[in-house]
């Protein structure tokens, strides 16, 4: 079992900007079945071994990149770099994430036509379905866990209220994202005005 630790932000030199690449390239060398393996991986990689960032900024971190176009691992990997070295540590960790995909997809669209029907790698990428699955839930389930622990019960309710509208019926992902970001913002700061009463009164 990994134990979650939080090391802080390493040194910024060229070991961490190699160590930085290497890390996102495996990563994304390693990760088969969508944008959820990759953010599996790397809270793993990232929050769990390294300690270079916590559950919590990852959890934030995955919610600006499911608000943003484009590819979740590579939104993630690009927001994690930028909060470890700025602009520098972006474009390092965004170049070792598309790396892969873009050499292995390039090698696989040219021998193509040889591939499509081969009955191994049918067969191998039926396996893999349901490991990608897994691997989904188990992420899914370490992001809500937090929360059953701390007994947060607003969260717990979002959480059953978004997967309905999601699951249910069917609202667009950005737009609960959205309507839930105005909600949570509106509430909080709702909520600090009242501490900053409470705090004048009690003066």
């Amino acid at each position: 079992m990994i134990t979650e630790v939080k090391k802080g932000k390493p040194e910024v030199n060229v070991k961490f900007f190699l160590r930085l690449f290497w890390e996102t390239f495996t990563l994304s060398m390693s990760a088969f079945g969508g944008g959820f393996v990759i953010v599996s991986l790397m809270r793993k990689k990232m929050v769990a071994k390294l300690g270079w960032i916590d559950q919590d900024e990852m959890m934030d971190f995955v919610i600006i990149a499911q608000s943003a176009p484009g590819s979740a691992s590579v939104n993630v990997a690009m927001i994690v770099g930028y909060h470890l070295a700025r602009t520098p540590g972006a474009l390092v960790a965004t170049l070792g994430t598309v790396l892969p995909p873009m050499i292995i997809v390039s090698i696989i669209s040219i021998i193509y036509a040889v591939l499509q029907h081969n009955v191994w790698v049918e067969a191998a990428f039926s396996g893999m379905r349901p490991v990608v699955a897994a691997i989904v839930l188990q992420v899914s389930w370490k992001f809500f866990k937090p929360f059953l622990k701390a007994k947060a019960i607003p969260a717990i309710l979002l959480f059953i209220i978004s997967f309905a509208l999601l699951y249910v019926m069917k609202i667009s992902m950005i737009t609960l994202i959205l309507v839930m970001l105005a909600l949570s913002t509106t509430a909080n700061l709702l909520d600090m005005r009242r501490r900053k009463r409470r705090m004048e009164e009690d003066v």
